[in-house]
C-alpha cells in the first residue's frame, strides 16, 4: 500500500512557474525525497483557474519511509521550507493517504 500526502498551495502572482519548477515532480522538494528510500514520486497540479488553490501529491511505499525520510532528513527539510517560503505563498497540509 502506497503512502500518499497531499498538501494545497496557492503562490502569490506572478511565481507560478518559480513555484511550478521548486514544487514539481523534478524540482528541489523532488531532488530532497529522492535522497531517501521508499520515495515514489510527486505530482503537481495547477489550478484551474487564475489565483486558484494547486496540490501536490507526494507518494511514498509506505509510512515507514516517509518516517526515515523525516529523521534522516529534518533539518534539511526544514531548511527547504524555509528558503520556499516567499514561492509557496499560502500553504496548507491536506492529509496523508494510503493508496
Amino acid at each position: 500500500m502506497t503512502h500518499v500526502r497531499v498538501w494545497k498551495f496557492r503562490p502569490p502572482d506572478g511565481r507560478e512557474e518559480e513555484f511550478a519548477h521548486a514544487y514539481g515532480a523534478r524540482g528541489r522538494w523532488a531532488e530532497l525525497f529522492e535522497r531517501a528510500g521508499g520515495y515514489c514520486g510527486t505530482t503537481l497540479l495547477r489550478a484551474a483557474e487564475p489565483g486558484g488553490w494547486w496540490l501536490t501529491v507526494d507518494r511514498w511505499e509506505s509510512v515507514a519511509h516517509f518516517e526515515a525520510f523525516q529523521r534522516a532528513f529534518g533539518e534539511q527539510y526544514r531548511s527547504l521550507d524555509a528558503e520556499l517560503g516567499g514561492v509557496a505563498g499560502e500553504e496548507e497540509f491536506v492529509g496523508a493517504f494510503e493508496d
